[in-house]
């Protein structure tokens, strides 16, 4: 076996640096016209290097590389000429050269996925894996084995074949469990294979590359368990993804941050909103990282602070956003566990669930010592200063939900900086309608009904403007959502209004004509929705899609349900309410007929349809006597 002169050795080593240099940094400049120039520059050097290997070890093909490698066990030391130093490890002139040729292929196999040649990528990884079989988990191969079985799981993602990925994956996974729990000496990277001696890395930064290429391991199972819909088992390995990176201070502080962010949202989904806080406190103090966001002068001044600003400004807001949706969910499953059969607070249930918290207090510690907790000694203090500004227990009053409330409410105000109507309308709105539902949440745990009427009132005035301003030829289902909320609004006002003049010995006029303004404020805003379903014949479709069953139905009730709320003194004015509340009910009760699979969108309103249809006819025979009467 030949070996090198220090020149040539030298003169190797550059040319696989310079490789390294074109393909991760050189390639940046590449100009839009030609994107993988220098990857191609870089794929020359690396064959050249791969020839010259080759001729060095007698012009041996890669079968002949193989079986010198597999063989190596059982030749004597002493005919094997002298070791070769790589780092700190000394490596028999077979082995290292077919280390050397895996490192080759492996480059190869890299640089040739990067330029979209998937098939000529996966033949130089698989190359490169099976020149290192016969060396298992070993300091010399332990990391590139890692980083080939990488490279062909993102290559297998690539081609949507996810059960391949996670093969390479879960075995790269494996692959660094056993060699840290039987080794644990940080291992070669496998730059060092072509590094002079003066080179060679330092344990502490060998281990940090060796953790960063377990990290990516982690990372892209995180994407593969996500494609294939393991949602449990993704979020899981995302956390310790970004675990990892905080620990090891390998992260973009931005990337960071949404990332921690966009997870919170699973656990938020899940009810886990301890988890769901303590990655959004993460993100926000993570993000703070990522420097101060540049003024408005400055960012006018210079195109760079300009772009800097507006990304800053869009991650602030999209943070503020999970933030929203964190207060939203957990006051809403509050609400979920306090509310009786008839959607009001259960005061008994209330009482329960109080003591049962004085209990638990106790075991507080323990349940945060069991969450995945974020964090270095830098940050770790921060994390926890921003999650003791909100709670991550259910409210169970009305002192506790406004507390959450207000934090949200807070965050509200952060996102609508950026995303602004004039340039974000559907972000905005969708900002606005989780404040109108935020305002809803928290009316729930209010017993004073006057101070509930002002945050429904509230919530149209955030929403009756936009939905007037609004064009629904080009948002049509905005423009539905707002006129069925803005319906609901008024209804759930009405209610309350009644609620309170039930409590009056006799109603005034200005009280009569509030309730009614609610009542048809509510109908007008119902109508419109129902309106904008139908065709472009004007008609109202004899069958109803999908997502709109349950809306359009609700809305009819309602309706019914409005028509027969209206307070007059006018006989025929009665009349003609009730017997529209009659329409509107029988609708319901025909449609369910008809559709039969429809019932279970609506099986309480079907319920009451019915039984109001046996009631109001005889309420209209009545009236129409009383009518006819007084004209005779």
């Amino acid at each position: 076996m030949a070996s090198f002169s220090d020149s040539e050795w030298r003169c190797l080593c550059e040319k696989y640096q310079r490789s390294v240099f074109l393909s991760e940094t050189e390639s940046k400049q590449d100009p839009d016209n030609d994107p993988f120039r220098s990857k191609y520059s870089a794929r020359d050097l690396l064959k050249e290097i791969k020839a010259t290997i080759v001729q060095a070890d007698g012009g041996g093909n890669e079968s002949d590389l193989e079986q010198q490698a597999s063989c190596q066990q059982d030749i004597d030391p002493e005919l094997q000429g002298p070791s070769i130093v790589a780092g700190e490890c000394c490596v028999c002139p077979a082995s290292l050269a077919t280390l050397r040729r895996a490192v080759i292929e492996y480059q190869l196999g890299v640089n040739h996925a990067e330029t979209e040649e998937l098939s000529a990528g996966e033949e130089h990884l698989m190359n490169c894996v099976r020149l290192l079989e016969t060396f298992e988990a070993t300091p010399e191969s332990i990391s590139l084995l890692i980083q080939a079985r990488n490279q062909l799981g993102i290559l297998w993602a690539g081609r949507e074949e996810t059960d391949k990925a996670q093969s390479f994956l879960e075995n790269a996974e494996l692959l660094y469990t056993k060699y840290t729990k039987e080794i644990g000496k940080p291992p070669l990277d496998p730059s060092e294979f072509f590094m002079a001696e003066e080179q060679k890395l330092t344990e502490q930064e060998r281990s940090r590359r060796f953790e960063k290429a377990y990290t990516y391991t982690l990372y892209y199972l995180a994407q593969v368990y996500k494609n294939q819909e393991q949602n449990e088992k993704a979020a899981r390995y995302c956390h310790a993804t970004l675990q990892r990176q905080l620990e090891f201070n390998d992260f973009i502080p931005l990337e960071w941050a949404i990332n921690a962010a966009t997870l919170s949202q699973y656990y938020i989904t899940k009810s886990c909103y301890m988890e769901g806080r303590h990655c959004l406190a993460a993100a926000s103090v993570v993000f703070e990282l990522a420097g101060e966001i540049p003024s408005e002068a400055a960012a006018q001044e210079s195109e760079a602070e300009n772009e800097k600003r507006e990304q800053l400004c869009q991650r602030g807001a999209e943070i503020a956003r999970c933030w929203i949706k964190y207060c939203l969910n957990l006051l809403l499953d509050a609400k979920k566990m306090l509310e009786d059969n008839i959607g009001e607070l259960d005061l008994d249930r209330q009482d329960e669930l109080k003591a049962k918290r004085r209990q638990e207090e106790e075991a507080k510690e323990i349940d945060r010592k069991t969450a995945v907790l974020f964090g270095s000694s830098d940050t770790f203090d921060s994390i926890l200063a921003v999650e003791e500004k909100v709670s991550c227990a259910y409210p169970l009053d009305f002192d506790e939900a406004r507390a959450i409330f207000l934090y949200g409410q807070n965050n509200v105000n952060v996102a609508k900086e950026y995303f602004k109507m004039d340039g974000h309308v559907t972000d905005h709105i969708e900002i606005l309608q989780d404040h109108s539902a935020l305002f809803k949440a928290l009316a729930f745990f209010e017993e004073d009904y006057e101070r509930c009427c002002k945050m429904h009132k509230r919530r149209i005035d955030m929403l009756e403007p936009v939905c007037k301003d609004l064009n629904p030829q080009y948002y049509l289902l905005i423009c539905r959502q707002l006129q069925f909320e803005l319906g609901d609004t008024y209804f759930e006002m009405m209610d309350l209004k009644i609620a309170l003049a039930n409590k009056q010995e006799s109603l005034d006029s200005h009280t009569i004509k509030k309730i009614n303004h609610l009542i048809y404020s509510s109908i007008s805003f119902y109508e419109q929705f129902l309106e904008s379903l139908k065709n472009a014949e004007n008609k109202f479709p004899e069958k109803l899609e999908e997502d709109v069953l349950r809306p359009a139905l609700v809305a009819k009730f309602r309706i019914a349900r409005l028509y027969s709320r209206i307070i007059s003194s006018d006989g025929n004015r009665q009349l003609e309410s009730l017997s529209k509340s009659v329409e509107y009910y029988k609708y319901v009760v025909d449609y369910c007929e008809q559709d039969p699979d429809s019932k279970k969108a609506v099986e309480t309103e079907l319920e009451l349809s019915e039984e109001m249809l046996g009631l109001l006819p005889v309420r209209l025979e009545r009236l129409r006597d009383k009518l006819n009467n007084s004209c005779n």
